[in-house]
């Protein structure tokens, strides 16, 4: 098969598929067809999420003038967008700060004291845990950050960590439509986790938490988290537990997934198929150490025929070993160079680029790395050991010696992960 390309090289067309994939889980193109009608009361605006600004905006450019709107949103350093009737607030992420603590409770305060007429539209994207932030009575924030921060090291799953940040919270698992009853809750959901599970997504703060005290104890127990005094005690004591599925407090509650990951992986898709290459889905629901999942996709591409794109999502994570910089992207495109050294023969002509939706891959400014046929022979000319590189978890330093980072800025959504690579026969 002619693969039309000619004039697009493969970095032009893995970008491609990368906006596409963004493109379609964009709060203004995504969100304005799930917009509710303004209630006969008013309309109070909440979330939180790496989307949060751009969510808000969508809300403010598609509302009707003459209807009441006001409301918060809390997202990350320097994603802040400008708007007229909601306020945006920016915090820190992975690690909650003060100024989302402060932004959570105000946000505890705008939805007290509402009635059946009001409404509150929520707006929850990936990213959310950390910035819609608020201790539970008797727990400080400087102990909640040392757990999130050794739960991120951990190479904990993501719903294991939102299990433990929903019962140290005052706001999530649920807690917020409890404060906002009997209001109408209308939430508004850009997926960032395996399954879309609403309970996960920033930690569920408007849905009914299936999860326990117990099971955090369970998690921090079974990643030997170090845990403060204060969160055992509350977490013993479970006398401050979530709302549970069946809780009445949810009967007037809607939830609305409006982008998730496999659109994006279709959109994605449609520009592979566009340029001439078959397409092999591998799912948006990948988990795993990085590294380890980049072995398992390297010996997958030795049975895949030329001229294919293979494209997957999902949420890696890395287990910290030592102090480099970096993300769970940026550490599969590391293991997988390596692991293709061994599994393929030299015709096969591999190009990848793994990369988050947010435009931050953990630690560092880059969104993901790419990948080529030559990215080791490049690094040997460059005195780069790829190899000591992954032990010390610093596979941003290796790609930035290369000049293989993929750098976006913020992207304004999140839909997790974004892994496509292409299988070419030197055509490309």
């Amino acid at each position: 098969m002619n693969v039309p390309t000619k004039g697009h090289g493969p970095r032009d067309i893995l970008t491609k598929m990368f906006d596409a994939a963004l493109a379609a889980a964009h709060p203004a193109t995504c969100l304005p067809p799930h917009l509710p009608a303004p209630p006969k009361g008013r309309t109070i605006v909440v979330g939180a999420g790496k989307a949060a600004a751009a969510m808000a905006k969508a809300v403010e450019d598609n509302w009707p003038e003459d209807a009441p709107l006001e409301g918060l949103v809390t997202t990350r350093y320097g994603s802040r967008l400008p708007c007229e009737r909601i306020d945006v607030v920016e915090a820190d992420h992975p690690v909650p700060d003060q100024a989302g603590a402060d932004a959570a409770a105000r946000m505890l305060d705008l939805v007290s004291d509402l009635t059946a007429d009001d409404m509150v539209l929520a707006l929850i994207s990936g990213g959310g845990s950390a910035l819609l932030t608020l201790p539970a009575p008797g727990i400080s924030l400087a102990d909640k950050q040392a757990v999130t921060d050794a739960l991120l090291s951990s190479g904990a799953p993501i719903q294991d960590i939102n299990c433990v940040r929903k019962h140290l919270s005052a706001i999530k698992g649920g807690r917020l439509t409890r404060a906002a009853a009997p209001a109408q809750v209308v939430a508004l959901l850009i997926s960032d986790v395996v399954g879309d599970d609403s309970s996960v997504i920033a930690s569920g703060p408007t849905v009914a938490d299936p999860t326990t005290t117990e099971d955090a104890l369970v998690v921090l127990k079974r990643f030997k988290i170090d845990t403060p005094t204060s969160i055992r005690r509350h977490l013993v004591s479970g006398t401050d537990e979530s709302p549970k599925p069946g809780d009445p407090i949810f009967a007037n509650t809607t939830t609305r997934l409006i982008a998730t990951p496999s659109m994006s992986l279709d959109a994605a898709a449609k520009i592979a198929e566009a340029a001439g290459y078959n397409v092999e889905m591998l799912g948006d629901a990948v988990e795993g150490e990085a590294r380890d999942v980049a072995y398992n996709h390297a010996r997958f591409l030795v049975e895949t025929p030329p001229d294919t794109v293979v494209l997957s999502g999902g949420e890696l994570t890395v287990t910290k070993q030592g102090n480099g910089k970096g993300g769970p992207n940026g550490e599969y495109g590391l293991a997988l160079a390596l692991a293709l050294t061994v599994t393929l023969d030299a015709n096969k002509n591999i190009h990848a680029l793994a990369a988050d939706t947010d435009g931050i891959d953990g630690s560092g400014d880059n969104a993901g790395v790419f990948i080529d046929p030559d990215t080791l022979t490049r690094a040997q000319t460059a005195n780069l050991d790829a190899r000591t590189f992954l032990d010390a978890n610093d596979s941003y330093g290796f790609f930035s010696a290369l000049g293989d980072l993929f750098i976006t800025g913020p992207t304004h959504t999140n839909v997790n992960d974004f892994r496509a690579i292409i299988v070419g026969n030197g055509v490309a």
